[in-house]
């Protein structure tokens, strides 16, 4: 029965067309028929927590079952959530504007929480040229907008009109950083796990702009894993099309060995803020190189799984699932 309830489940979750499209381009590149497909997804969603978006994602179609288990798929990912992030912390993080005043001497830039007073705003935008202006929920860097000043005489109405409650200094990023894309802040999603009042940096990525102002890979931007204990950058960047760059297309600057700056101050800083919110054990922390040295552009309490194991990243085909396990063991001693 309980298999049952967990199929019937499933398939009202699926957006069918979005899955043809899927099976679609599956189909075309692989060969394999479309039956094989469908029971091979049903499959690995089943086993191994997987929808038709991963097992394209990090094709799962090559894969034997061994290598399956390796993978963090949506399904292990959700599973580590539950367990180790309370919903009452969560909600913390969803919240912008209780998430900068709880840990804003590490975001170390100003911020104002826009209300109902003009003369707030005018203070707060006299120095400044530009700021940033976001929502109090978003994610993937939507609806964020970089406004200069001088563009807008009746700022105070256009940021009411959008709703936009929370205001930023704009963040002056390293310029080693800025050499690698200048048109984003490239930030480093850095996962933290904090289990008996100990913590362990157990994953890292770089995000990089290409050309927008954000980073984020579903915003178009690219990803390159960051060896932990050095901050150095050891393989190709990778965008959600599959396109994969040794050198950044728009500076042609070398992204294979390419040092992270200040990379000891990045983990300082993360495992400072993952004891903030003590019942949310698992983060996703968006940390920038700024002038002023690494600070928290924001923490995810809900890191997404997609960017892990990315096909040209694996190491011995293997996912990041075991790395997980391991720093739960390691903690929990």
């Amino acid at each position: 029965m309980g298999e049952l309830i967990y199929i019937v489940k499933r398939a009202c979750d699926i957006d069918y067309g979005r899955m043809f499209q899927t099976l679609k381009r599956l189909h075309k590149k692989t060969h394999y028929s479309y039956s094989f497909l469908i029971k091979d997804i049903l499959s690995c969603s089943k086993n191994h927590g997987a929808g038709y978006v991963d097992y394209e994602l990090f094709e799962m179609y090559h894969m034997d079952e061994n290598t399956r288990k390796t993978i963090m798929t949506r399904g292990r990912n959700n599973a580590l959530i539950r367990k180790f992030n309370d919903p009452e912390g969560q909600s913390l993080f969803l919240n912008k504007e209780k998430f900068n005043v709880l840990f804003h001497d590490l975001l170390k830039r100003d911020f104002l929480i826009l209300g109902q007073d003009e003369q707030e705003l005018k203070e707060f935008i006299k120095d400044k040229k530009e700021i940033m202006a976001k929502p109090s929920n978003g994610s993937c860097g939507k609806e964020i907008e970089k406004i200069t000043v001088s563009d807008y005489p009746n700022l105070f109405d256009y940021l009411k009109e959008k709703d936009f409650r929370l205001l930023e200094e704009v963040v002056v990023q390293h310029p080693k950083m800025n050499q690698l894309c200048p048109t984003s802040v490239n930030t480093i999603r850095t996962i933290t796990l904090r289990i008996n009042q100990k913590t362990k940096v157990v994953a890292a990525y770089l995000r990089i702009g290409n050309g927008r102002i954000v980073d984020n890979f579903n915003s178009g931007g690219m990803v390159v894993p960051v060896d932990i204990k050095t901050g150095k950058i050891h393989d190709v960047a990778v965008d959600k099309r599959g396109n994969v760059y040794k050198t950044h297309p728009l500076t042609n600057t070398s992204i294979v060995g390419f040092q992270i700056p200040e990379w000891k101050k990045v983990l300082s800083l993360v495992e400072e803020a993952s004891t903030r919110v003590p019942n949310v054990g698992i983060v996703g922390w968006d940390v920038a190189i700024s002038e002023k040295g690494p600070l928290i552009i924001e923490g995810n309490e809900f890191p997404g799984h997609d960017i892990y194991q990315l096909p040209p990243h694996r190491k011995n085909k293997s996912g990041m699932y075991p790395v997980f396990e391991e720093a739960i063991q390691s903690l929990s001693k």
